[in-house]
């Protein structure tokens, strides 16, 4: 028997939201398999867009997008299973931890383990930021746009906002100077 649309979207990104070690970047895998891959709730260019959106918009990426992906489903009601679904075991885990981190984050154990879960995080923020590059440099302009801003933000410490800004703007006037050449 089929799940009710609202419980699939809430189970769906809670099983999302239940692997949020790194946060929303992280979290880029998981969604392409869980939304592109098996569930065909949008396309993988979607996604991006999604995630690109988020980028600009305030809060926690991975959230925005399940927000965004509720709404396209299921509008307000589906936004809001989808982001409930994201955000609920975050919340668990989050007050576990914080109820106990201080009795046993001292203990070589665990910091052990937090290490090796920085770097698997380090690993699938990687990952995901290579897929982006792929799906969004696709000719001179954007790469342009991406080594400015890269260099921009990680050297001169301009404001990632103001650079999302620029970028959009650049992003528009590309397109309209191609435009026109047609």
């Amino acid at each position: 028997m089929p799940l009710h649309p609202y419980l699939e979207l809430f189970l769906t990104f809670a099983r999302v939201g239940a692997c949020t070690f790194g946060g929303g970047y992280a979290m880029l895998p998981l969604l392409q398999r869980e939304v592109v891959d098996a569930r065909h709730w949008a396309t993988e260019d979607e996604l991006m867009d999604y995630y690109a959106i988020g980028q600009c918009t305030p809060g926690v990426i991975a959230v925005n997008v399940s927000t965004f992906i509720g709404y396209k489903r299921r509008g307000i009601t589906g936004a809001i299973a989808a982001t409930a679904g994201m955000v609920t075991p975050s919340l668990l885990i989050i007050t576990t931890i914080a109820a106990f981190i201080q009795r046993f984050a001292h203990l070589p154990v665990v910091q052990h383990a937090l290490a090796g879960v920085r770097i698997a995080v380090c690993a699938l923020v990687l990952q995901a930021i290579i897929k982006m590059i792929k799906k969004g440099v696709t000719d001179l302009p954007t790469a342009a746009i991406l080594l400015l801003t890269f260099a921009a933000v990680a050297f001169f410490g301009v404001s990632p906002v103001l650079m999302i800004v620029l970028a959009a703007g650049a992003g528009i006037a590309i397109g309209l100077i191609r435009r026109r050449r047609t």
